[in-house]
């Protein structure tokens, strides 16, 4: 009985994917010296003359990315040639996040002591012209668009009238003593609280309310006395245990 012929390991029929082709695509990634090349991970023809190797990047700090190397080889000719080598992050590669510009990183409230944020040339919110809402005698004023981008937030926000806090208060700002209005000109929706347990030195809606409300009645019985007070003169006298 013979015995089963084993099958021969096909030889790629082009030279773009042959031995030789891995091993040079390996030398020249060595030679570019930036950090260890480990194993063949494959290869795929980009056209009829070209094809991309890929190898395993042992590079600290880049998990998950491979160096690709670019094999040429021209029409009717077995000489190969480099075209181009790089680091290329695979699909699962340990990857910075997007790059975000400093002007869209930066929040509402994280100015400190200390830090400069000047407004932008092109900023919308100034104009030389501006409101009448704004202080006359600075170079740029308010704009008609950044006052409302103000009092859009105003209403949106904390103190505004769809805020919980308000939607539970049987009063409103505009009935109460601590509110300030501002002027006619920022908008008659507007003021500024002054009750300190309350929303103090915050701009306000006039649709706004809480239960400190200057009108806000007393719980019945919280003033009123528990009873007479007297003092307790009676000695005590103090005597050892025999």
């Amino acid at each position: 009985m013979s015995s089963p012929r084993r099958r021969r390991k096909k030889t790629p029929d082009s030279p773009l994917l042959a031995k030789r082709a891995i091993d040079l695509a390996r030398a020249a990634l060595i030679d570019v010296d930036e950090g260890g090349v480990g194993c063949h991970l494959g290869s795929a023809p980009i056209d009829e003359h070209s094809a991309t190797h890929r190898f395993v990047a042992e590079v600290p700090g880049y998990s998950g990315w491979e160096w690709h190397a670019v094999i040429a080889c021209a029409a009717g000719s077995h000489d190969l040639t480099v075209s181009e080598v790089a680091l290329v992050p695979a699909h699962d590669a340990l990857q910075a996040p997007e790059f975000i510009p400093w002007s869209q990183r930066i929040q509402p409230g994280d100015l400190g002591p200390g830090d400069v944020l000047p407004a932008p040339m092109d900023d919308p919110r100034l104009t030389p012209e501006g409101t009448s809402a704004g202080v006359s005698n600075t170079r740029r004023k308010l704009s008609v668009e950044g006052l409302g981008q103000a009092q859009q937030r105003w209403r949106n926000g904390a103190f505004g009238p769809r805020a919980p806090i308000a939607q539970q208060s049987a009063a409103e700002c505009e009935s109460c003593g601590f509110f300030l209005p501002l002027t006619p000109a920022v908008g008659p929706e507007f003021g500024v609280c002054a009750n300190e347990y309350s929303a103090d030195g915050s701009v306000v809606h006039v649709h706004y309310g809480c239960g400190a409300h200057s009108d806000t009645p007393e719980e019945p019985g919280v003033a009123e006395s528990r009873g007479e007070l007297f003092a307790d003169e009676v000695a005590l006298e103090w005597h050892p245990k025999d």
